[in-house]
């Protein structure tokens, strides 16, 4: 948001039908670098998002040296938990990241995988709370986030409905607003799997803000997600396609989500102005004289002359007799002499 007059979102006002929040979503396309982090905060803010997302892992307060690995792509790290220590940033580099979202006008969020996490982003300073999908029935680490107050973003990728219902209890219970997101944990995920419709269900089932996670690495999703009144919408962000770790594929390019978040303001516009066809705007009716058309007398025409069908036309410009009334001029007769061309008037009518 650089360069652009700094708007309010969902994360500032919390309650359905608020401005769609776009986040720049990073996790750990970083691969530790800090000033690769800085430099996605510049990209994003450029780009057009709202809000800059990273994920803190602390490697030891959650992770186990048997965790799997989802796509095994890194060749220097023996075990998953060495790549979460690897991701590790200090307390002092999470504030320095926060500092220059906020220089850059970008809310600052990190999901937390850890009650650990969750004490260091609260001391560092978070817009909001984003909940992972794998983090959904993590409900002790759930509560701790909605006791703060603040908003909380709810990822449902590979959670039914009653571990979503829970969490959402667990949040509701502690006063913290809410917002529910769509999410396939596939990367890419592929059309037919987005799953729109539930943006429609959970607003109903729940009665809160919802939105879209994508991982289609396209901008059709949450163009369409916008179009439905999204409040929230989260995509991954790639500095180039040919970056290094397993989510590039399912990411954005920079030039991808600056068209993206163009098109969520336009879509916001479109649906903030409705139309009504009774009262076209000054601009499109004034062009109407240009576009329409007028009858006009297809031969020279003697006055007292008995109009036939032949004897006219329809042409522009729209500023005489309307076409649709042609018909209507047959049979007339004239009250004076009328040249070929010329837009016939009432007062060439007897």
């Amino acid at each position: 948001m650089a360069d652009a007059a700094k708007r309010e979102t969902w994360l500032e006002r919390p309650v359905r039908g608020a401005p769609c929040t776009l986040i720049a979503e990073v996790a750990q396309a970083h691969d530790g670098s800090l000033g690769m982090a800085h430099a996605f905060i510049d990209a994003a803010a450029r780009a057009g998002a709202d809000a800059i997302k990273f994920q803190t892992h602390i490697a030891a307060a959650e992770s186990t040296p048997g965790e799997p690995w989802r796509a095994r792509f890194s060749p220097q790290d023996a075990t998953r938990l060495d790549y979460w220590r690897r991701m590790e940033f200090t307390a002092e580099q999470w504030q320095g990241l926060r500092r220059h979202a906020d220089e850059q006008g970008l809310l600052f969020l990190s999901s937390a995988f850890s009650q650990a996490a969750l004490e260091l982003l609260q001391r560092v300073g978070v817009a909001g709370w984003k909940v992972a999908s794998g983090e959904i029935s993590n409900l002790a680490l759930l509560g701790a986030m909605a006791k703060t107050g603040q908003p909380v973003i709810l990822s449902t990728g590979m959670s039914p409905p009653g571990e979503i219902d829970a969490a959402v209890a667990c949040a509701r219970a502690h006063g913290a607003p809410l917002a529910v997101l769509q999410c396939t944990s596939l990367y890419p995920c592929p059309p037919e799997l987005v799953g729109l419709n539930l943006l429609a269900e959970f607003r109903e089932r729940y009665a809160c803000a919802v939105g879209l996670s994508d991982h289609s690495a396209t901008i059709y999703p949450g163009l369409a997600a916008a179009v439905l009144g999204a409040e929230v919408l989260e995509v991954h962000l790639t500095l180039s396609r040919e970056m290094f770790g397993p989510d590039v594929i399912a990411s954005l390019t920079c030039e991808e989500l600056r068209q993206l978040a163009d098109g969520i303001r336009f879509i916001e516009r479109m649906r903030a102005s409705p139309l009504d066809k009774n009262a076209l705007p000054e601009s499109v009716r004034g062009l109407r004289q240009i576009f329409m058309k007028s009858v006009v007398a297809a031969r020279d025409l003697p006055a007292g002359h008995l109009l036939a069908a032949a004897d006219l036309a329809a042409k522009k410009p729209g500023s005489g007799i309307p076409a649709a009334e042609l018909p209507a001029l047959v049979g007339r007769r004239l009250a004076r002499a009328v040249a070929r061309d010329a837009l016939l008037s009432p007062d060439d009518l007897a």
